[in-house]
Order: C-alpha cells, then sequence, then structure tokens
C-alpha cells in the first residue's frame, strides 16, 4: 500500500477532515471534544497528513514550535483501519526531516501509555516521571535531531 504525505493549511476543508480524524481517534475515546480555543491555536503550527491512495485521510500529526530549537509533535492519530501499517512511523519520520529542515535541534511530544513502546522504537528518548495529561497516563520523550 503507497501513502502520500501532505502539509495541510489551517481552516480549510481537509484541515476540517484532519481535525474529525483527530476527534474520531484521540478525543472521543475519552469523551472529549476540541474548544475553539484549541483548535485557534493550530494557526501557526505545521499540520501534516498521510492519505491512501484514493486520498483518504488515514493519518496526521501536528508541530507546534516551542522555541527556535524545539518543535513540539501532537495530536498524532491514525484511523484505526490504517493502524499498524507503518503509517505513524511514516508521518513521524518526515515530521523530523522537516523539522530538522526547518533548523529545530529536538523535537519532544508527549506521548500515551500505549504509545510508549511506538516512540521508543522510533529512538525516541523518555524524560521524567508518567504524569496525567486529559485525565490518562503520558510520558514526555524526546528526540535530539
Amino acid at each position: 500500500m503507497m501513502f502520500i504525505l501532505s502539509k495541510i493549511e489551517f481552516a480549510t476543508p481537509e484541515y476540517d477532515e484532519m481535525v474529525a480524524l483527530r476527534t474520531l481517534v484521540l478525543r472521543k475515546p475519552l469523551g472529549l471534544e476540541y474548544t475553539i480555543e484549541q483548535l485557534a491555536g493550530e494557526y501557526d503550527d505545521e499540520l501534516l497528513v498521510a492519505y491512501d491512495e484514493q486520498m483518504r485521510l488515514c493519518g496526521c500529526l501536528i508541530l507546534t514550535k516551542i522555541d527556535d530549537e524545539k518543535v513540539k509533535m501532537r495530536q498524532v492519530a491514525v484511523h484505526f483501519d490504517y493502524q499498524n501499517k507503518g503509517i505513524g512511523t511514516l508521518l513521524v519520520r518526515h515530521s523530523e526531516w522537516l523539522a530538522e529542515k526547518k533548523g529545530f535541534k529536538k523535537i519532544e511530544l508527549h506521548a500515551r501509555e500505549n504509545a510508549f513502546k511506538f516512540y521508543e522504537k522510533l529512538a525516541y528518548n523518555r524524560s521524567g516521571a508518567i504524569f496525567s495529561e486529559v485525565n490518562i497516563p503520558h510520558l514526555k520523550f524526546y528526540k535530539d535531531l
């Protein structure tokens, strides 16, 4: 199976589709919704998506600038029908390339407990203790670029 990676723009139909995927995968299982303020904060972010050959959205992630050297990877989501097919790895690797190309030296992220092994396989380092975010266990990870 082939996947197409693309950057999309904020407040477009593609962005709305991305928000719907994130809601399905990341929020709905926790009984949460995005607020207008949360979404408005994504205006300046790098929005990355993966499509299948029929241009169906199958995965996404967001890169948010922390400072001139660090970027935060957020909202990594792969549609349930496409999980364990390499899309998450493809998106993460592409985001690393993009961040490095833009001059960032480090990527940070907050991983849900069920994703710890995924990020460790991609050579991310654990940092600190487990903490609660959106009422579930998370751990901070980072990778030097």
